[in-house]
């Protein structure tokens, strides 16, 4: 089987999108100009509800990403399940090399986590907030295990946002 087999296949299972976010602490905590934190956001879709008791999430990360990274050193994070009227924030935080997620925030409505500080989407279908229990290397990826600490259902307008055969679709 090669690459491009798997890859096609897997395409055809629709998976909902959701933005992980957590805040990064100052590269140098010893520059007064240099902001308290950065914020961090990245597109998944790999992305389930894996245990009711206790409450727990997995998201699949890339082995050596910058959240991948983020996540082995900070342990809370947030999630912003997309609605399909948040495409663009999708393909937006799913942009490979960027340097800095600042600017990608600086235009969304979102508010802080009340546990975390990550930032949580407005509009979105459902946000929670999320302490890593475990990490699992597994091949390329890494996965990682979340207690789920707060969960909203701040909006209950429009669908999901899915992503099928490599494009963001809605149901309908």
């Amino acid at each position: 089987m090669s690459d491009d087999e798997f890859r096609a296949a897997m395409s055809r299972l629709a998976a909902g999108v959701v933005l992980v976010t957590a805040q990064e602490p100052p590269l140098d905590p010893d520059d007064p100009t240099a902001p308290a934190v950065e914020d961090v956001g990245m597109t998944a879709t790999a992305f389930m509800s894996v245990s009711l008791d206790p409450p727990l999430v997995l998201v699949s990360l890339r082995e050596g990403s910058r959240m991948d990274d983020l996540l082995a050193e900070q342990p809370r994070w947030g999630v912003s399940v997309l609605s399909e009227s948040q495409r663009h924030i999708a393909g937006r935080f799913a942009m490979k090399g960027r340097i800095s997620d600042r600017l990608l925030f600086q235009d969304l409505p979102y508010i802080r986590g009340e546990v975390t500080g990550a930032p949580l989407l407005g509009g979105a279908l459902a946000t929670l907030e999320c302490r890593t229990e475990q990490r699992v290397p597994a091949g390329d990826h890494t996965l990682v295990v979340g207690r789920v600490l707060t969960a909203r259902v701040p909006s209950a307008e429009g669908g999901p946002l899915l992503y099928f055969r490599g494009r963001y679709r809605h149901l309908g």
